[in-house]
């Protein structure tokens, strides 16, 4: 029988919340155990008996994955492999502006990345450089293979939220990446700058445009993005707005 976090509390954990586990609570130790595989052991206070049995039930539940914390990032990834997973290199090279080159394992798909390049082979990508690449990083470079590239850039900028069916990310967008851009480079619009041409940016001339910054970036060839900088003063604060052609 599975152990839910419930069912660990009442059955098998002391419920003396004497914190000698490391956490204020058993429910809360419990809760780590079930979710995250936090070892049961730690809990000094089980009869070796029980711990044996329950051990053995929740290696059984953690392999059928029930009620383990998800991975999101891992399983964004691997969504994104399998929409990948049957395109052809020589195809995408000419839609996405890359070359197809000889790699260690075969042909592979060399494309502009910032200032660098990556190498794709398969659903497989790195850097040219060797450097890292983060698993949200590859799942947008994954779904540009999928599905981007065919249109050209047209001169027209415009926010996310005037985008299809984006409201929501829209708002993930001011609070994930604007606010937090606006907060660290509040007053340091040199520092910001500098940061920014590290990754090829260059200036963006915008007609009618208020902002103290203006720059281009091009993290991938035909996907343009532009970054608009307010450093605000008085009783306004500072503002970063990414616009996308």
């Amino acid at each position: 029988m599975a152990l839910s976090v419930v069912d660990l509390y009442k059955s098998v954990l002391p419920r003396t919340n004497c914190r000698d586990c490391g956490f204020a609570t058993c429910l809360a130790f419990a809760g780590k155990v079930v979710s995250e595989q936090y070892p049961l052991k730690n809990c000094p206070h089980i009869p070796p008996e029980v711990l044996v049995a329950s051990e053995a039930e929740l290696a059984e539940q953690y392999a059928k994955g029930l009620w383990l914390r998800r991975d999101l990032s891992a399983d964004a990834l691997r969504w994104a492999k399998e929409r990948a997973a049957s395109l052809n290199p020589v195809d995408l090279a000419a839609r996405l502006a890359g070359e197809i080159v000889e790699g260690v394992g075969g042909q592979e798909l060399r494309l502009p990345y910032f200032t660098g390049f990556l190498r794709i082979e398969g659903t497989e990508i790195r850097r040219e450089d060797g450097g890292e690449l983060g698993r949200y990083e590859q799942v947008f470079i994954l779904n540009h293979l999928a599905q981007g590239g065919w249109r050209r850039p047209t001169g027209i900028w415009k926010g996310f939220i005037e985008f299809d069916n984006t409201v929501s990310k829209a708002v993930t967008m001011q609070k994930a990446v604007e606010a937090p851009l606006a907060v660290r480079f509040a007053g340091k619009t040199g520092e910001l700058r500098q940061r920014a041409e590290a990754v090829g940016a260059t200036e963006l001339a915008l007609t009618g445009g208020t902002a103290q910054i203006s720059l281009l970036l091009v993290p991938l060839p035909r996907i343009p993005v532009a970054l608009l900088f307010w450093d605000g003063g008085g009783d306004f604060p500072a503002q970063a707005k990414l616009m996308f052609d």
